[in-house]
């Protein structure tokens, strides 16, 4: 049964070269085209703002993890994410790599972390099947799971 524990509340005017505000009022941000793309400098674009809440909502997903299992995670673990912004034919689409350092776990456990908190990441479960989210640590990709004979 589906129990809704939180909505949050944005309005935006004038698309990417607008103006985005949250209901609290805490994002309250000039929006621009990426600088790279002939955008103005010190202003967001959607993509910053959707690979800030996903690293964040992965980290959660691996604390959460890391809690149940009764472990901790360093207060120096990172989740960089990057979104990137492509164009296909006459559409766009958005595409993710997450990039997780644990720095305290061995290599197994870090990888079945990894893979269970992109499981019951919301992020992960939103997006997934619709757009392409690499997983790596520390750089390197993480490999897929072979299925046991």
């Amino acid at each position: 049964m589906k129990k809704n524990l939180y909505t949050a509340d944005a309005s935006a005017v004038g698309g990417r070269s607008g103006h985005v505000r949250s209901s609290t009022g805490i994002i309250d941000l000039d929006m621009s085209v990426p600088e790279g793309l002939g955008g103005k400098r010190n202003a967001t674009n959607p993509e910053e703002l959707f690979a800030a809440g996903y690293a964040s909502c992965f980290q959660q997903a691996l604390l959460v993890i890391a809690q149940k299992a009764g472990d901790r995670l360093d207060p120096e673990t990172t989740v960089q994410c990057s979104v990137t912004l492509f164009q296909e034919g006459e559409g766009y689409g958005l595409s993710a790599v997450l990039d997780v350092d644990l720095k305290s776990f061995d290599q197994e456990k870090t990888l079945d972390m990894v893979r269970h908190a992109h499981q019951i990441c919301p992020y992960s479960v939103g997006t997934r099947g619709n757009m392409e989210v690499e997983l790596r640590v520390k750089g390197e990709a993480v490999p897929a799971l072979t299925e046991k004979k």
